[in-house]
């Protein structure tokens, strides 16, 4: 098994300070929120495929040809030829600017902050801020802290957002200054119009996770779209394969699970939301436990705002109706 950390708890602090614990694991609930080593997860999906007979060629891919004859995929050593490509290559996908075009800045965002070495936690705080819309995060891993913030790449930039989370974690003393590592990358963060016209394969191709755009929006959590796309694809693979039968699982199974995310994004990170969600969170045990499953992603986007409006008490569900009658 890779190294992994248990979160016990998700700490939300509010525009004007308000902080509320969010138990994620509970002994009448659900075991915690295990978080696992990326690079142990990685290595073990890389064994697991070596052993399913796969063959790794230890080199880099430098041009994908794709013709109705098949594919040829240049490296700086050889030429490989195949029947179909499958780009799983990251926001930054190679596959997919040869077979469609590269993600417009405005359909990405930036995620950028440190890494605090050697320091950890078995809690997440989740800091909302104004501008950018959006939140500051902590995650822990097992043996550091991830901590950050995203922005639409087209309304910020990377040194700016740095800048933020610097000074959150000078002001918070969440990490000791020797421990910080800079990173930064960008996460596909599409529009409910881009998912509508996106394409996801064609007759010798087929795009998965962040290359395809399949990132929550509100979140930027990608690694659960990724590995479900894999596994569709891989079934249409084994199968008789038409063109479209894995556009139609996409579209059907995570496809509509975005663009929820999507519609929501715009309204969620709006100042009179975030005073709402966090009175609610300081107020209401069932929104507690709504925020909880959501985090840990037992609760879809699917039926959110009936649980939630069901968990509200009859003074916060009027004002939540107020909020979403009134002009934004």
């Amino acid at each position: 098994m890779p190294p992994a950390t248990p979160i016990r708890s998700a700490v939300f602090e509010g525009l004007d300070g308000v902080r509320a614990t969010v138990p994620i694991g509970t002994e009448r609930r659900h075991d915690p929120l295990i978080v696992a080593s990326r690079t142990g997860f990685d290595t073990a999906l890389l064994e697991a495929a070596i052993g399913a007979g796969a063959h790794l060629a230890r080199e880099r891919v430098v041009d994908v040809q794709v013709a109705p004859s098949g594919v040829t995929l240049g490296t700086l050593r050889a030429a490989y030829e195949a029947s179909v490509v499958i780009g799983a290559d990251g926001a930054n996908s190679l596959v997919r600017r040869r077979v469609l075009c590269p993600f417009r800045r405005s359909q990405l965002s930036i995620g950028t902050g440190y890494f605090a070495r050697g320091v950890t936690s078995s809690e997440m705080i989740i800091r909302f801020v104004a501008d950018p819309p959006g939140y500051l995060w902590s995650f822990p891993r097992p043996d550091h802290l991830a901590i950050g913030v995203c922005a639409q790449a087209d309304r910020a930039t990377a040194k700016s957002l740095r800048e933020i989370t610097a000074d959150w974690i000078r002001t918070s003393a969440i990490a000791p200054a020797d421990s910080l590592e800079p990173y930064s990358w960008p996460i596909p963060s599409m529009t409910v119009a881009d998912f509508d016209r996106a394409l996801f394969e064609g007759d010798r191709w087929l795009l998965l996770g962040d290359a395809a755009g399949l990132v929550d929006p509100l979140t930027r959590e990608g690694i659960y779209f990724a590995v479900s796309s894999a596994d569709m694809a891989a079934a249409a693979l084994a199968g008789t394969r038409r063109r479209g039968d894995f556009t139609d699982r996409v579209r059907g199974e995570i496809v509509c699970e975005l663009r929820r995310a999507a519609a929501f994004r715009d309204r969620f990170f709006q100042p009179r939301f975030v005073r709402l969600l966090m009175r609610a969170l300081t107020e209401s045990e069932s929104v507690r436990l709504v925020m909880a499953d959501l985090i840990a992603g037992r609760q879809p986007y699917r039926g959110l705002k009936t649980r939630l409006l069901g968990a509200l008490e009859v003074g916060l569900a009027w004002r939540l109706l107020q909020m979403r009658l009134a002009p934004p």
